[in-house]
């Protein structure tokens, strides 16, 4: 008959009969039992720091206003402190390459060679002409032009030519007085003196001429030298090669540009400076540097030039401060951010760098409010570093009086409930 009814029904029917009879009777009553137990297990919250029973360990900061002195924030660039494009200054054909890019040099080091074949034959043919003026001048190779040209053999010939036909002459006229010669001789003696007296007028000029010529080959030989000896071009100061513009083998021009040479022992900061601290920056002062390259180092540059004029575009001037850079870690075109000491002193807030949390894009700090803390947003000025540590300088959000709360341990949250403790190793926070 249980056979026709639906399978429900006959389930049914015969869980009951099973009730009867004392089997399975409890099984759906312990299943409910555990169900109900699990549900109120899981509906009771678990304890969370920050609650009321489990208030987050704080200390607090109280803000307060400060007498700042304040520091010129700049950005800009570093420069070589000489950049200079090496030129050739004799023609040739290029035989070495001594230097390549990158490498650094000492001042006065060989950077390139020039064939120096040509260069040698034009200062041996000026050598040439100076000995031939010098034998003309009867001096030797090492002795200096002479001062009187009278004690040299050729005047001295040409004034010993000039006192026998003067003396001749003389008599000449005397013996004509007395017609013991005639006109024709006496003419003959005048004209001889005449041209003894030129011959030894020519004489005293080509001495002239001839020392003239010696300063003029003298000058030529040490041309010729110099242009020897710029068959070598030579560093003209230390530093290091940035381009390098030859081969071996090229013939080069006068002024042909070959190498540019950087020196980076000593570097330029060239600081965007704004117009409203004009008046506060000073010549002298120490600026303290920050590069991307090494961010968690200082370095320091003395202002050594400040421009006069103020760019309309920008609205800032030019400070420029010189770095040592010995070891030659900066490079030039390095970004650079400058802080700059001035006298300005001004009111100002604080707060550590651990008080302030940063994301999204926004600075936020946990102020106290009664037994709890909510999120209030703050706008930054800066940052800074003193005796104090790093700190953020606020510029909105804060008054004196407020206190900021800082997690010793945990994390704080808005609202969360918070106990003042001591912080025990960890720093204090001012």
């Amino acid at each position: 008959m249980d056979g026709n009814l639906p399978v429900k029904v006959r389930q049914e029917i015969y869980r009951k009969r099973d009730c009867r009879r004392g089997v399975n009777c409890l099984v759906p009553s312990v299943a409910l039992a555990m169900v109900l137990a699990t549900g109120c297990s899981r509906s009771q919250p678990s304890s969370v720091l920050g609650d009321a029973a489990h208030p987050t360990p704080v200390h607090f900061y109280a803000v307060a206003e400060e007498t700042a002195r304040r520091r010129i924030q700049a950005v800009g660039s570093l420069y070589a402190l000489e950049e200079s494009t090496l030129s050739s200054q004799v023609e040739g054909r290029v035989a070495e390459v001594l230097s390549d890019v990158g490498d650094n040099v000492k001042e006065g080091q060989p950077l390139i060679t020039i064939d120096p074949q040509e260069l040698q034959f034009e200062v041996d043919r000026q050598r040439g002409l100076v000995t031939q003026v010098r034998a003309q001048l009867g001096i030797g190779p090492n002795d200096p032009a002479p001062t009187d040209p009278k004690k040299l053999a050729s005047v001295q010939r040409a004034e010993a030519d000039l006192f026998d036909a003067d003396h001749k002459y003389g008599r000449a006229q005397q013996m004509f007085k007395d017609n013991l010669i005639s006109q024709q001789q006496l003419d003959e003696a005048a004209s001889r003196y005449q041209s003894t007296r030129a011959t030894y007028t020519v004489a005293l000029q080509e001495i002239d001429r001839l020392k003239a010529l010696l300063i003029s080959s003298e000058a030529s030989e040490k041309l010729a030298e110099k242009k020897l000896g710029d068959a070598i071009l030579r560093a003209p100061f230390p530093g290091a090669i940035k381009t390098r513009d030859v081969h071996p083998g090229e013939y080069l021009r006068v002024q042909s540009p070959v190498m540019v040479l950087v020196r980076t022992d000593h570097l330029r900061a060239r600081l965007a400076v704004p117009e409203r601290w004009a008046g506060w920056v000073k010549d002298g002062e120490i600026v303290d540097l920050h590069v991307e390259a090494f961010p968690s180092e200082t370095f320091q540059g003395k202002i050594s030039r400040i421009n006069p004029s103020v760019a309309q575009d920008s609205r800032t001037f030019e400070a420029e401060a010189l770095i040592t850079n010995s070891d030659g870690r900066l490079k030039p075109g390095f970004f650079v951010q400058a802080s700059i000491p001035s006298e300005k002193e001004e009111k100002a807030i604080f707060l550590p760098e651990r008080a302030v949390n940063y994301r999204y894009g926004v600075y936020k700090v946990f102020l106290l409010n009664g037994n709890r803390v909510s999120e209030h947003q703050i706008r930054p000025a800066g940052q800074t570093e003193d005796e104090h540590g790093r700190r953020f300088e606020v510029a909105e959000g804060l008054k004196p009086g407020d206190r900021v709360a800082v997690a010793i341990s945990g994390e704080l949250h808005d609202g969360a409930t918070v106990q003042e403790r001591s912080e025990g190793n960890v720093p204090a926070v001012r």
